[in-house]
């Protein structure tokens, strides 16, 4: 067990009302949302400056201790948990939550990296701005953990994921030492891209305290769209049409598998199917406009009639209000917790190349099939930018261990399977504990001996979330 002498030294650090020591109140710090992970901690900090972080940075140097960086603990792999030795200690960024600034003219926030995804959404978008980072737990999600986790979510498609939104960091280094790295233009060619190293890092390198991130204008028009069809061929060339009429005006197409749209419809109460067809495979678009709602609303009907025409899609409905625009993304959004009521899930966050999703989903099939006679497949996620979270649910009436069992074998056949596409095993979730045996699989041993002699640079008393990623 950690000294008692050296927790004292941290509380007094951050003051005795901003560390918990209670474990009743820690308890919610130890476990991510999957329940795959718990941990064991004497000690959760809270600072509210950098200067605070800095300072435990040095003592944790100092003492030897290792720390475990932590968001709001939305994250899928276990990378913002300590383990069982209860020898580490959390610092949760939960008080640093300030926007320091939002510059309207140059389209930029300066946030400190406890901000709530939602809350810089909202407060953005109060001055006329967007910012486009979208996730289902965007209410409760900060923007350090979308940083170290290099975030994906429905927006990728038009604006790109974590790291293309951000211009510059603060990040406190693991000797305590702290980086301004903030930046508040688009072009520095000033040497190397010290940020990059740390977006996606999930905390290993430093903690990161605050970000320069970039805003856009807010659109003026929105409109959303289901389609259903026979398959994702037939969804590919959706994608196609869609992007040939609407250009930078499509911010979201979303595939579903049938099974998928069935067990999110018996989740949302109140829920009604989105289209009176019933397909095998459904897609959902979203479009943007920075004119007008008819702008969009002329556009995505130009769509769908097209692909009525040319024998692409079954059916589509078309929201006719902002409240059925929502009630539609919430099938796609609950997709993910809709499955826990249906027994044990196996997950991949993977991405293929696009134009190969149809022949990776058609090749997957059969994989589980082999290893899981009668499992349901869950294929949902963002095929604009080939990102698909491809989830398996036990068979009906199957035992849950023993199906769930079955992850390891799963997950390293499907991946094969994704690297032979030339595609990724982790798309946007991260490594953290879940996926290091994976890594060690699947990435070459080139980037291996550099990604730990990068981490051995910057922190050699290994102190910075270990356990994770390496």
């Amino acid at each position: 067990m950690m000294d008692k002498k050296l927790i004292e030294r941290f509380i007094k650090i951050v003051g005795v009302n901003h560390a918990l020591v209670d474990q009743d109140v820690i308890s919610s710090y130890l476990v991510e949302q999957r329940g795959l992970y718990h941990g064991r901690t004497p000690l959760v900090l809270r600072p509210s400056s950098p200067q605070e972080v800095s300072e435990i940075m040095k003592l944790a140097s100092e003492s030897g201790t290792p720390i475990v960086p932590q968001g709001g603990n939305t994250g899928l792999v276990g990378a913002q948990q300590p383990d069982e030795s209860a020898n580490e200690i959390i610092v949760s960024m939960e008080r640093l939550n300030r926007i320091r600034s939002i510059d309207v003219e140059g389209n930029l926030a300066l946030v400190e990296a406890g901000v709530v995804l939602q809350t810089l959404q909202e407060k953005v978008d109060e001055k006329g701005r967007f910012f486009p980072l979208s996730l289902g737990s965007e209410g409760t999600c900060q923007i350090g953990g979308n940083l170290s986790s290099n975030a994906g979510g429905t927006g990728v498609l038009a604006y790109g994921n974590t790291r293309e939104l951000c211009l510059g960091l603060e990040v406190v280094l693991p000797d305590g030492r702290i980086l301004d790295d903030l930046r508040y233009v688009k072009k520095d060619n000033s040497g190397y891209d010290l940020k990059d190293l740390f977006i996606g890092a999930e905390g290993t390198l430093g903690i990161i305290t605050a970000a320069v991130m970039k805003l856009f204008p807010k659109p003026q028009g929105k409109a959303v769209a289901y389609a259903g069809m026979k398959s994702p061929e037939k969804a590919l060339e959706l994608l196609l049409l869609a992007q040939k009429k609407a250009g930078s005006m499509l911010t979201g197409f979303e595939l579903m598998a049938k099974v998928g749209m069935e067990m999110s419809l018996r989740y949302v109460k109140g829920a009604h199917a989105p289209i009176a067809h019933e397909s095998e495979w459904y897609v959902l678009l979203d479009l943007s406009s920075s004119h007008s709602d008819g702008e969009a609303s002329n556009t995505i009907e130009d769509i769908l009639a097209d692909a009525l025409q040319q024998g692409i899609i079954e059916d589509a409905s078309i929201a006719r209000s902002v409240s059925q625009q929502k009630e539609f993304w919430r099938l796609r959004e609950d997709m993910s917790p809709a499955q826990k009521l249906e027994g044990g899930s196996i997950k991949h966050d993977i991405s293929v190349p696009i134009a190969s999703i149809p022949d990776f989903i058609s090749d997957a099939a059969k994989i589980i099939e082999a290893i899981s006679p009668g499992a349901r497949i869950v294929c949902f996620g963002h095929m604009g930018d080939g990102n698909l979270h491809y989830n398996v649910s036990q068979p009906v009436g199957a035992d849950k261990q023993a199906y769930l069992s079955l992850w390891g074998e799963m997950n390293h056949r499907i991946h094969t399977l994704v690297m032979s596409y030339n595609g990724s095993f982790s798309a946007e979730h991260g490594i953290g504990q879940l996926k290091r045996k994976e890594l060690v699989a699947f990435k070459s041993p080139v980037a291996l001996s550099l990604m730990r002699s990068i981490k051995q640079l910057f922190d050699p008393k290994n102190i910075m979330n270990p356990g994770k990623m390496l």
